[in-house]
């Protein structure tokens, strides 16, 4: 699966395809929010959950490896994308 074809599907529909395709490396906080990231083959997805409120807030694809960065304390970049 792409990024592009992640992307037309709803939220609800983006989660059971992380559930089923992703591999998890690595939570994070952020503004209240728990941060799950996934690897999910040819790019990455977040779930943003809100422990307070109990709701799923964001699901989001994407491959910029910039957008990891929050996560390289936790996460060897180098084994994840072959570099």
């Amino acid at each position: 699966m792409t990024l592009s074809q992640f992307n037309t599907h709803s939220s609800a529909a983006r989660l059971e395809i992380i559930w089923e395709l992703g591999n998890f490396l690595a939570f994070r906080g952020r503004r209240g929010y728990r941060i799950a990231l996934y690897n999910v083959g040819s790019f990455f997805a977040e779930i943003w959950y809100n422990p307070k409120t109990e709701y799923i807030s964001l699901v989001r694809g994407f491959e910029s490896k910039r957008a990891l960065e929050p996560y390289l304390t936790q996460i060897n970049l180098v084994e994840i994308l072959d570099l």
